[in-house]
C-alpha cells in the first residue's frame, strides 16, 4: 500500500506555543496530558525538535507499562545521554557521586562515589539531591519523560522533588494520560503545586474538532480538503483522536494512495465499527508484508516492549538463518541476513519504528495491540515460548517479562515461580507497587490453583506492610478477603496484616483495629499469629481503651506466645518489641532495662528488622517522656539495623521522631523545612507526619503565625480520637489551648482542653498530659475555675507518680507555679518555676526553660523583684531570639519595657542601606504571610503606629511599591 504523507501538528498549533513558550524560559515544568493517541508523543517531539538548534541538550525517558523493578528508571535512562553537557568532574557537586551505581556510563564523569548511608530515607534524599545536581550542572537541559501513567512511584517522587524547586536551567516535560494514573487526577502522585519562580503549564489535549479532522486529512493525503461531510463522518467514527485518523485514513486508500473511485464517500466509513476500524487498517497494512517481515512484527507485538534486533530475530524464529550482521566468505563484506532484511522491510513500511539506543517497535501501544489481537492463537503461544527462551538467557533475566510471555504461552507453572520470583525481587528493591501489581494479576487469574492462591494471599500482605505505599494493596486485600477460597488460618493472618497495615502505613487506626480484633477468630489454631494481633491492640497510644485493656491484651499475647515460642523466633521478636514499647510509652520505671535485651545482634535479619522497629519505638516513646539523650541513642541504633536489614518504616519513623527531638532540644534551623519534607513525602499515610505537624504547628505557635499553627496542629489528630496517636494529640491540643488564651478565646481553649483531659482520664497515661495539662491549668485560671484547676493537678500529680517521665515532672511544676500564683502565692509560685526551669535545662529543652522563666519573672515580679525579673526576662529573650521564637521574644521585650528595664541592647553597627535590620525583617515576614498591620503589631507586642514605620522602610529598602511586592531575600 501506498505510504500517505506525514501528518504535521494539524489543530496543535496553540499547545505547541504554550509549551514552547515555558520550556524556553526555564526553570520550567509543562504537564502535557490526554487520551492514547491524542498526540502528547508528537507535540513533545514537535518542541524538541524546534529546541535541538538552541544550545539546549535534550534527555528522554520513557515508562513502560512491562517494567522490571528498577525505581527511577524512566529518569535515569535520560540521564545515560548527559554526558556531553557536563563539565568536569572538578566542576560538579560532589553529591553526584551518589549516582555512579546507577549510571555506569557516566562513570569517567562523575565525582567519586559517597559512602552508604544507614538512613534509606537519607540515602533517597541524598539520590535526589544529586540528580537536582547533575541536571543543574548540565543547563540548559529539557528532560522528557514519557507516559508517567505507567512510572514507579520512586520515579514519580524523583520528579515530584525536582518540580518543587526546579534547577534554573531546567525545562520538564512530563506526558500522561490521566485515566490510566495510579491515584485519578494526580501525576506526581498528589496535587501538584506551581513551583515558585518556576513557568508551569498544563496542557490538556482534546480531541479534534470537525474543521481539523479536514485539514488533517487533506495534510495526509497530500491533496486540496476533503469535503465537510466526510470530515464529520470520520470525525464521529475516530472521536477526533489524531491515530485513529491517521489509520483509518490509511486503510481506506488503494494501492495508488487514492481513495477508490477517486472520491471520498462518508458511507465507506459506517461499514465497519471503530475498534474493528483501528484493527483493518494494521491488518491492511502488514497484508503486503513478506513472511519473515511479518514474523518480525509478530516478534515486536508479542514482545510488547521495544526490543533490540537481536531479541526480535530470536523470537521471530529467523535465528536459524544467517547471523544478523553475517560477513560472506568471498568477499569479507557484510551482507544482509534475513532477520536484518525483515526489520527494514517492517521500518520502511511503517508498521515499526526505531526507537531510542537501537530499539525497535510500535508507534503506538493501540497498534501493538491490533497486531497482537490478529496474530492467531498458536502461533501466539509458540512465540511467547520464544520470548521466554530468548528472555531467560539475558542476565540478569527480565522476571516481569518472564512471567507474562510464561502466563500467555500457556507455562502456569514457570508463570507462578517467574511471578513470585519478581516479585521478591521487586520488595527487596522496595517497589512495593510493583508486588501488588504482580500478585494483584496472578491472583485474579482463573488459571491460578486454588491451592496456591492461600499463600499468594499472606505473601502479599506479608510484603505490602513493609513498604510505606499502601493504598492499592488495601483495595486488593479486602477484595481478596471477602471471597471464599481462603482458608480460616490463611483469611485470619491476612486480615490480620491488613490490620497492620491500615493502623501503621495507613493511619487510619481504628479501621485496623477492627481488621485485627476480626482476624482473631480465625486464629485459634496459630496461636502465634494471635498473639501478634493482641500485642499490638495491646499498643496504648491509640484506640479510646483504658490502660487496664491495654495490660490484658499484652499479657495474653505473651501467654499465648510461651506455646509457640521455639517454632517462630520472629514472631516473639514482634511480641516482645511491642512489649517494650509498652513500658516506654508509661514511663514504667523498667523500660530501660527493658530496651538494653532488643535483640541487636541476632543473626536473622528478619529478627534485626524487629529490633529496628522496637528502636523506632523508643525513640518516639522516650521523646514524648523527655529521656532525649537515650532517644538520639535509640534513633541512632535504629537508623544503623534499618539500613542493615532494608527496614523501610522504622527508618521514617526514627527520621520523624527526629524532627520532634530537634524541636524540643532546640535545633531550630532548618526544622521547618525538614518537617515540610516529611510531610511532603508521605500525602498518603497523615499518621507517619503527626510528629512533623505538631512541629510545624508549635514553631508556628512561637513565630506568631496563628493560621498557619492552628492548620498544623488540627492535623496533628486532636479531631480524631480513634485514630490520633494520643501522645501527638495531647500536645497538639496543648498548642491549640495556648493559640485559643494567645487570641483571648478563652471558651475556645476551654473546649479543647476539656476534649484532651477527657481523653487522657480514659486512658489513664498522665505521662502524655506534659503540655496540654499546663496549658488546660493556665486556661482555667483565666476563666476563674480554680477549684477545677487545683483538682486537675492534684489528679495529674497522681498520675505522674511512680513513672519516669522528665517532661512531665517538669510540667507538673508548671502547673504548681500557676495554681500558687493565681492564689497569690508568688514566692511559692517563684520556686515552683524555677524548679521546672532547671528540670528543662537539665534535658535539655530551651524553649521550655525559656517559657518557665518568663513564668518565673512574673513571679519576681509580683514581688516587687524588678531586678531579678528584668534579668530573668532578659536571659528568656536571648533564648527565644536564639531559637527563632519571634512572638515570645517580643512579649519579653514588652514586659521589659513595661517595668522600664528596657529590651536587649543592640549589637553591631546599623544595617546598611537596602539591608532589612532584625525588627524590620520580622516585620517583612509577617507581611509576605498577608498579615495586616494591627495584626502585626498584636505579634510582636508593639505600637500599630511602630509597625506602620517599619512596614515603610521594609518597602523603601526592598525598593517595592506595595506589600503584595515584599517577598524575604534569601
Amino acid at each position: 500500500m501506498t505510504s500517505v504523507a506525514s501528518p504535521a501538528m494539524v489543530g496543535r498549533e496553540a499547545p505547541l506555543r504554550a509549551l514552547l513558550g515555558a520550556i524556553t524560559r526555564p526553570p520550567a515544568v509543562a504537564l502535557v496530558e490526554g487520551e492514547a493517541g491524542i498526540g502528547k508523543t508528537r507535540l513533545a517531539r514537535a518542541a524538541i525538535d524546534v529546541l535541538r538548534d538552541g544550545g539546549r541538550t535534550v534527555l528522554l525517558g520513557h515508562c513502560h507499562q512491562l517494567r522490571e523493578p528498577f525505581p527511577y528508571g524512566p529518569v535515569f535512562d535520560a540521564l545515560r545521554h548527559v554526558a556531553a553537557a557536563l563539565p568536569g568532574t572538578e566542576a560538579l557537586n560532589p553529591v553526584t557521586g551518589a549516582l555512579r551505581g546507577y549510571l555506569p556510563e557516566l562513570a569517567g564523569h562523575l565525582p567519586p562515589s559517597l559512602p552508604p548511608v544507614d538512613d534509606p530515607r537519607a540515602e533517597r534524599h541524598r539520590l535526589f539531591r544529586a540528580v537536582h545536581a547533575l541536571l543543574d550542572a548540565a543547563a540548559p537541559v529539557v528532560l522528557v519523560v514519557e507516559d508517567l501513567h505507567w512510572a514507579d512511584d520512586g520515579s514519580r517522587d524523583l520528579l515530584r522533588f525536582l518540580t518543587q524547586q526546579p534547577p534554573e536551567g531546567l525545562a520538564l516535560v512530563v506526558t500522561f494520560r490521566r485515566e490510566d494514573l495510579p491515584v485519578t487526577g494526580l501525576p506526581l502522585g498528589h496535587a501538584y503545586r506551581h513551583p515558585p519562580g518556576a513557568n508551569s503549564v498544563v496542557i490538556s489535549l482534546k480531541p479534534l474538532d470537525v474543521e481539523a479532522v479536514r485539514t488533517l486529512t487533506s495534510t495526509l493525503l497530500g491533496r486540496p480538503q476533503v469535503t465537510a461531510g466526510f470530515a464529520a463522518r470520520l470525525r464521529e467514527r475516530t472521536a477526533g483522536v489524531p491515530f485513529l485518523i491517521e489509520e483509518v485514513v490509511r486503510s481506506l486508500l488503494d494501492g495508488d494512495g487514492q481513495f477508490p473511485g477517486g472520491v471520498e464517500e462518508p458511507e465507506a466509513l459506517d461499514r465497519v465499527a471503530v475498534p474493528l476500524l483501528l484493527r483493518e487498517a494494521m491488518a491492511e497494512r502488514l497484508a503486503d508484508l513478506s513472511p519473515p517481515a511479518l514474523r518480525a512484527v509478530h516478534a515486536a507485538a508479542v514482545l510488547k516492549l521495544p526490543a533490540d534486533e537481536s531479541l526480535i530475530a530470536a523470537v521471530s524464529n529467523t535465528a536459524h538463518g544467517p547471523p544478523i550482521a553475517a560477513i560472506s566468505s568471498t568477499t569479507d563484506e557484510p551482507t544482509i541476513a534475513p532477520a536484518g532484511a525483515a526489520l527494514r522491510e517492517a521500518l520502511k513500511a511503517g508498521v515499526l519504528l526505531e526507537h531510542p539506543d537501537g530499539q525497535y517497535g510500535f508507534r503506538h501501544a493501540l497498534a501493538q495491540q491490533a497486531v497482537y489481537d490478529a496474530i492467531p492463537g498458536p502461533d501466539r503461544q509458540l512465540t511467547h515460548r520464544r520470548a521466554m527462551a530468548a528472555l531467560a538467557a539475558l542476565d540478569p533475566p527480565p522476571l516481569v517479562q518472564l512471567a507474562y510471555h510464561a502466563r500467555r504461552a500457556g507455562e502456569y507453572e514457570a508463570w507462578r515461580r517467574h511471578g513470585v520470583a519478581a516479585a521478591d525481587q521487586a520488595a527487596a528493591l522496595g517497589d512495593v507497587p510493583l508486588v501488588v501489581e504482580l500478585l494483584e494479576g496472578m491472583l485474579a487469574d482463573p488459571k491460578l490453583p486454588r491451592e496456591a492462591r492461600g499463600p499468594l494471599v499472606l505473601r502479599l500482605s506479608r510484603l505490602a506492610t513493609i513498604g510505606l505505599s499502601h493504598r492499592r494493596a488495601v483495595r486488593m486485600l479486602r477484595r481478596l478477603l471477602s471471597d471464599d477460597f481462603l482458608t480460616g488460618d490463611v483469611r485470619g493472618e491476612a486480615r490480620l496484616n491488613l490490620g497492620v497495615l491500615l493502623a501503621n502505613q495507613a493511619g487510619d487506626i481504628a479501621a485496623g483495629r477492627q481488621e485485627v480484633l476480626a482476624a482473631l477468630p480465625d486464629l485459634t489454631g496459630r496461636p502465634g499469629i494471635a498473639a501478634r494481633g493482641l500485642a499490638l491492640l495491646a499498643m496504648p497510644a491509640w484506640g479510646g481503651e483504658p490502660i487496664a485493656t491495654h495490660k490484658k491484651w499484652m499479657d495474653q499475647a505473651e501467654s499465648l506466645l510461651v506455646t509457640v515460642a521455639d517454632e517462630d523466633p520472629e514472631l516473639t521478636a514482634t511480641v516482645y518489641v511491642n512489649k517494650v514499647t509498652f513500658a516506654m510509652l508509661v514511663g514504667a520505671p523498667d523500660a530501660f532495662a527493658l530496651a538494653d535485651t532488643l535483640p541487636v545482634s541476632d543473626p536473622s535479619a528478619a529478627i534485626r528488622r524487629q529490633a529496628a522497629r522496637g528502636y523506632s519505638n523508643l525513640c518516639d516513646a522516650a521523646t514524648a517522656l523527655g529521656h532525649y539523650g537515650p532517644a538520639g541513642r535509640f534513633a541512632r541504633e535504629g537508623r544503623r539495623i534499618a539500613g542493615e536489614t532494608g527496614a523501610l518504616y522504622p527508618a521514617y519513623l526514627v527520621e520523624v521522631s527526629s524532627i520532634k527531638l530537634d524541636w524540643l532540644t532546640g535545633r531550630w534551623d532548618g526544622l521547618r523545612e525538614r518537617a515540610l519534607a516529611a510531610v511532603e513525602m508521605t500525602p498518603e499515610t497523615p499518621l507517619l507526619s503527626v510528629d512533623a505537624r505538631l512541629v510545624l504547628g508549635m514553631l508556628a505557635l512561637a513565630r506568631g503565625e496563628w493560621q498557619e499553627a492552628g492548620e498544623h496542629l488540627e492535623a496533628a489528630g486532636p479531631r480524631e480520637p480513634d485514630s490520633a496517636f494520643l501522645p501527638v494529640a495531647a500536645a497538639a491540643s496543648g498548642g491549640l489551648v495556648e493559640l485559643h488564651l494567645t487570641r483571648d478565646s478563652v471558651e475556645d481553649a476551654l473546649s479543647e482542653a476539656d476534649s484532651a483531659v477527657s481523653r487522657l482520664r480514659r486512658k489513664g497515661v498522665w505521662v502524655w498530659g506534659e503540655q496540654v495539662v499546663p496549658a488546660t491549668v493556665t486556661a482555667l485560671l483565666r476563666a476563674e475555675h480554680c477549684a477545677q484547676a487545683a483538682e486537675l493537678v492534684a489528679e495529674f500529680a497522681a498520675g505522674v507518680a511512680g513513672t519516669t517521665a522528665p517532661a512531665a515532672e517538669a510540667a507538673l511544676e508548671s502547673a504548681r507555679g500557676a495554681l500558687a500564683g493565681a492564689g497569690g502565692r508568688f514566692e511559692e509560685a517563684a520556686r515552683y518555676y524555677g524548679r521546672a526551669r532547671a528540670a528543662y535545662e537539665a534535658m535539655p529543652r530551651p524553649y521550655g526553660a525559656a517559657r518557665a522563666a518568663e513564668a518565673e519573672a512574673g513571679a519576681r515580679l509580683a514581688l516587687g523583684d524588678r531586678a531579678a525579673a528584668a534579668e530573668i526576662l532578659t536571659h528568656a529573650d536571648e533564648r527565644f531570639t536564639a531559637l527563632g521564637a519571634t512572638h515570645d521574644a517580643a512579649r519579653c521585650r514588652h514586659l521589659l519595657r513595661e517595668i522600664g528595664a528596657g529590651g536587649r541592647p543592640r549589637r553591631g553597627r546599623k544595617p546598611a542601606g537596602g539591608v532589612l535590620s532584625p525588627r524590620e525583617s520580622e516585620v517583612a515576614r509577617l507581611v509576605v504571610l498577608g498579615r495586616t498591620n494591627r495584626e502585626i503589631a498584636e505579634v510582636l507586642f508593639l505600637s500599630r503606629r511602630t509597625v506602620d514605620t517599619h512596614v515603610a522602610r521594609v518597602l523603601q529598602k526592598l525598593g517595592v511599591r506595595t506589600r503584595n511586592e515584599v517577598a524575604l531575600p534569601p
